[in-house]
């Protein structure tokens, strides 16, 4: 999976749609309802941002992904999406996590900011037991001590999560780190480790961007690590 990390114009979203499409991602992932730190900070577009990610995910033959934040978004989304992502702050949203267990759409479930591996299979018990069993589970990184990269991603969950759950799980090098230097070598960690897939933030021009532009990459970048990805997965026996 790869996109912005928001959705701040058409342009922008069909610029970024065939980038990641020319690359060879199968998804395209955006933010309509952005949870900032800051009430000052941009917050998305909204159901307009979700109009111009179905219209870029149909234009360019990609799946699209958007963070649902509250119960009330879900119908809304259902028209646009193909799957949820439930983020890292709502990871333990458990009325929110009963309500997609009743909705029969894939879930991207992320590991909360300072949340145990066990508390994250924990969370997607929950979709499980509403009869949602397309659930994929997501390392994003760790609040530590440390305050050189934006979290610390905790590589060593990937091959735990395959030893005590049969979910697949995918690494988000972009928020792991925070620096858009370090998601190269995070992302092939990730792949190395054995993760299904990975979500990666590209831009047009991150330095730009509305939201989180120092940990997007820039296109060239994004189509330098995916030629090096597909280098590595062979190794370990996977495809890309």
């Amino acid at each position: 999976m790869a996109g912005p990390c928001s959705v701040e114009s058409r342009e922008q979203i069909f610029s970024c749609a065939k980038i990641v499409k020319d690359a060879g991602a199968k998804f395209l992932r955006g933010g309509a309802f952005k949870p900032r730190s800051s009430p000052y900070s941009f917050q998305g577009l909204g159901l307009d941002a979700l109009r111009l990610l179905r219209e870029a995910g149909d234009a360019h033959g990609l799946l699209v992904v958007s963070e649902v934040m509250e119960i009330s978004q879900i119908e809304q989304m259902m028209p646009y999406v193909d799957l949820f992502q439930v983020g890292a702050r709502n990871m333990q949203n458990f009325n929110l996590l009963r309500e997609l267990g009743a909705v029969r759409r894939p879930v991207l479930l992320k590991r909360g900011i300072a949340a145990t591996i066990e508390e994250l299979l924990l969370s997607a018990e929950y979709l499980l037991a509403g009869g949602n069993y397309d659930v994929i589970l997501c390392e994003r990184g760790i609040r530590t001590f440390e305050t050189y990269t934006r979290n610390t991603m905790d590589i060593s969950a990937i091959p735990v999560v395959k030893k005590l759950s049969h979910l697949p799980i995918v690494g988000d090098p972009s928020h792991g780190t925070g620096r858009r230097d370090k998601v190269p070598a995070m992302a092939r960690a990730t792949v190395a480790a054995g993760g299904d897939g990975l979500l990666i933030e590209v831009h047009p021009n991150p330095d730009k961007a509305l939201s989180d532009g120092a940990q997007s990459l820039f296109p060239e970048q994004f189509a330098e690590l995916m030629d090096a990805l597909r280098i590595i997965a062979p190794a370990v026996g996977r495809t890309l």
